[in-house]
């Protein structure tokens, strides 16, 4: 039997870009696509903060250093320049996997910078 979990997030990105009249996807910047070990082409779910929309798409790869968080196409009605969104990245494990399962988590701060990384997300209390 497979589990799908949360393989990768880059929590709280700022949407750069929102251009409709694009090819449908999101472009990463690069550097963080691979922080991340998020794939150009990998199914993603992108959660816009701002506004509660929950979408699907797929990941493209933007200019290392670029910063760029960009939402492409029919998408772009979904999430616009200058919102907060969390991108995800999924993915099926084995039973045998998942005690050594760590997803890869980049937190983000303004200009789309790192602040840090971690494989735990922290326990929420009461």
């Amino acid at each position: 039997m497979y589990t799908v979990m949360l393989k990768a997030k880059l929590h709280m990105a700022r949407v750069t870009h929102a251009v409709l009249d694009y090819e449908g996807s999101c472009a990463i910047d690069g550097e963080l696509l691979d922080m991340s070990g998020i794939r150009e082409n990998e199914q993603i779910q992108i959660y816009n903060v701002a506004n509660g929309q929950r979408f699907t798409t797929y990941a493209i790869r933007a200019e290392e250093g670029s910063r760029v968080i960009s939402v492409n196409g029919a998408a772009a009605h979904l999430a616009g320049e200058g919102d907060r969104v969390i991108i995800c990245a999924y993915a099926h494990y084995s039973d045998s996997e998942l005690d050594a399962h760590q997803p890869a988590l980049v937190y983000l701060q303004e200009g789309n910078r790192v602040s840090h990384t971690s494989h735990a997300i922290p326990v929420q209390m009461a």
